[in-house]
């Protein structure tokens, strides 16, 4: 904690660790990282909290299924949480685990605290309750198929004794917030959606326990001792702890309230309309802003365990180092938006904009230096054309980096930044050092000094986003790093310093073969995580426990015969096919990933199994209205067809 310097506090999301973290998480936490560093070089004290929520029944059951405690289970994931931290160099402040001693302690207190002032009141709670996503929905929240908003999956519904917090009477409140502070949530749509699906409905009061008897693992209430807290108290407040609420009041008080929450979207109801009001009801200050980013699709699907489509980040930190790895995520996608991932994007993006703009342009100029010059940075004397041009590009860029900063679109600041990297390419074309040589050295001394200025200020400004590179820059060509304001003058380059060319800051990528090789990287990894790596067993072959249905649950799977009528390659991704398949008197266009073991024409006129009642989706850009039912193992899939004739658009049971 510095008091001379202004605060600015940053969280990610408490993330609930039911397994390793992936690409989509890593996103949340490099973009904190990236503006708390951005934050420091501005001479603010930014603070960072990250963490992990650490209750829940689906805790429970998943660490029963190992054989382990909670505890345990969540001690092991926090143990892997942290070691990609550290490898990904994210500079936290404080690591909050919901289980910490200290942390249940605020639970209790703030419990307490809202129960004494009437905000918390027993009752009964009727509603539907998603068990992957630990949400309960009343029925008019509910999707178009009567499944959860959220993940689309089925939910329960479930009536039971609980403590409800007074959310209904901050509606008012909360829509004032958002009258007055324009700049609290972030994007526009996500108010937006806010607005229309939440506040101008009316807010019902909110449960926010369990009894033991449906949810045993959580922190137990101070004043009704067989009811736990229930996710969202417990999770949010993880925020207050992290900078001493309850423990060390002068830090509480430095840092809150929080400068911005960042978080994927599908959590900001949470953190938008629950804890503002939480907050209110304790009388603190509410956070100054929410800013929810988009999802990293993978074929325009949201990354999930489930499907398969996972990307880790640990093998593209190893292959490609930590600075490509932020680079791309942060340039690649528009923050507040979805963006969607490929190995190919990634390794072309490294080979234009990283191998091919920037480190070209470092290692031509180093170059021409020592050969022209023995390494020396001469005074510029002879001005000439496209100098001007240059100079006021390369003074300008910071105004534009801080405002797209300040708006959160790293992928713009990055962008301009790049329009300075390839203004400065050019250059070099415009003047032609090696003809100068020939015909005018003090222009030549003239065009080599704004060169290596124009990449002084070039590593200047990615200091926050690529700390590893901007510094290795800098050694190159023999400077101190400055300081952020450094990079608004065109002239600071000490005349008579000598360079010093070293490695090629990225060298370039053979696409076909590093396609090949992080693809396997990243599936082993994959089967590992998820528990697909076994032992082999003697005799039959183990099949891994699932969870247990309820048949009424079987029973919402509308799966039915339909026959293939056309299957064509996907315009846009080569691992897809689309099909069209009647199913009694219905046609539907289905997508599938399936082009791997089947051609296309093969399939016309083959009866299949179709899920019916799948909510459709595009992928790539088409719509898929179900799903083709397969089996697959050791690289090997067929797809499920009946073994007699049966009569098109019949109904499997």
């Amino acid at each position: 904690m510095d008091k001379n310097k202004k605060p600015f506090y940053i969280t990610t999301p408490i993330y609930y660790p039911s397994g390793n973290l992936h690409l989509g998480h890593t996103y949340t936490t490099i973009a904190a990282d990236v503006l708390k560093r951005y934050k420091n070089i501005q001479g603010f004290d930014a603070y960072l909290v990250t963490g992990t929520d650490e209750h829940g029944q689906k805790i429970k059951e998943e660490a029963e299924k190992r054989g382990l405690t909670p505890l345990e289970f969540t001690t092991d994931i926090v143990k892997s949480v942290k070691k990609l931290w550290e490898t990904l160099e994210i500079d936290y402040d404080t690591y909050v685990r919901t289980t910490d001693e200290n942390h249940e302690r605020n639970v209790r207190d703030i419990y307490q605290k809202l129960y004494d002032k009437g905000e918390i009141y027993k009752g009964v709670y009727e509603g539907y309750y998603c068990k992957p996503d630990e949400a309960f929905w009343t029925e008019t929240q509910l999707d178009e198929n009567g499944n959860c908003p959220e993940c689309g999956r089925p939910v329960v519904k479930q009536t039971e004794e609980s403590y409800f917090f007074r959310l209904s009477k901050y509606t008012d409140k909360i829509r004032k917030i958002y009258e007055d502070m324009p700049e609290f949530l972030l994007p526009e749509r996500s108010k937006k959606e806010m607005i229309n699906n939440f506040l101008d409905k009316g807010l019902d009061d909110l449960s926010v326990s369990r009894t033991k008897k449906s949810l045993s693992w959580g922190v137990e209430l101070p004043f009704d001792e067989n009811h736990v807290a229930y996710v969202w108290i417990d999770a949010l407040s993880s925020y207050l702890t992290g900078i001493g609420y309850g423990e060390d009041e002068e830090k509480f008080n430095h840092y809150w309230p929080v400068g911005i929450h960042l978080m994927s979207k599908e959590i900001v109801r949470f953190h938008t309309i629950i804890w503002p009001a939480i907050l209110m009801a304790l009388d603190l200050p509410i956070p100054n802003r929410v800013f929810s980013h988009g999802w990293i699709l993978f074929d325009d699907i949201k990354m999930s365990k489930s499907l398969g489509n996972v990307v880790y980040a640990e093998p593209y930190i190893e292959r490609y180092g930590i600075d490509a790895l932020k680079y791309f995520v942060l340039r690649e996608f528009t923050f507040g938006q979805d963006g969607s991932f490929t190995n190919e994007k990634f390794l072309n993006r490294v080979n234009s904009d990283l191998a091919n703009d920037l480190g070209n342009l470092v290692s031509r100029t180093v170059s021409m230096i020592e050969k022209y010059n023995d390494g020396i940075v001469v005074e510029p004397t002879k001005e000439g054309d496209y100098d001007d041009d240059l100079k006021n590009i390369a003074k300008n860029v910071i105004n534009n980096v801080e405002k797209h900063m300040e708006e959160l679109q790293f992928s713009y600041a990055l962008e301009d930044i790049w329009t300075l990297v390839r203004r400065t390419n050019k250059y070099i074309d415009e003047t032609s050092p090696w003809i100068l040589i020939k015909e005018d050295k003090e222009r030549l001394d003239t065009v080599l000094y704004n060169l290596i200025e124009s990449i002084r200020i070039i590593a200047q400004l990615i200091e926050p986003f690529l700390p590893h590179t901007s510094e290795e820059i800098f050694g190159q060509i023999g400077v101190e790093n400055k300081g952020w304001d450094s990079a608004r003058e065109f002239g600071v380059y000490p005349v008579g310093n000598k360079v010093e060319k070293k490695d090629n800051l990225f060298p370039r990528l053979d696409i076909k073969k590093e396609l090949e090789a992080i693809q396997i990287a990243n599936d082993e990894l994959f089967k590992k995580r998820v528990g697909m790596v076994k032992e082999e067993a003697k005799g039959e072959e183990e099949i891994e426990e699932v969870e247990n249905i309820e048949f009424s649950e079987f029973e919402k799977l509308d799966m039915r015969i339909g026959k293939v009528i056309s299957c064509e390659k996907h315009p846009n991704a080569d691992k897809l096919l689309v099909f069209k398949v009647k199913v009694g008197n219905e046609e539907r266009q289905i997508v599938s990933g399936i082009k791997k073991w089947y051609n296309p024409e093969e399939l016309v006129g083959k009866n299949l199994v179709v899920l019916m009642n799948l909510k459709p989706i595009k992928l790539r850009g088409v719509e898929s209205q179900g799903m083709l039912l397969a089996a697959e193992k050791d690289d090997k899939l067929s797809l499920l067809t009946p073994l007699n004739e049966v009569e098109n658009g019949a109904k499997i049971s």
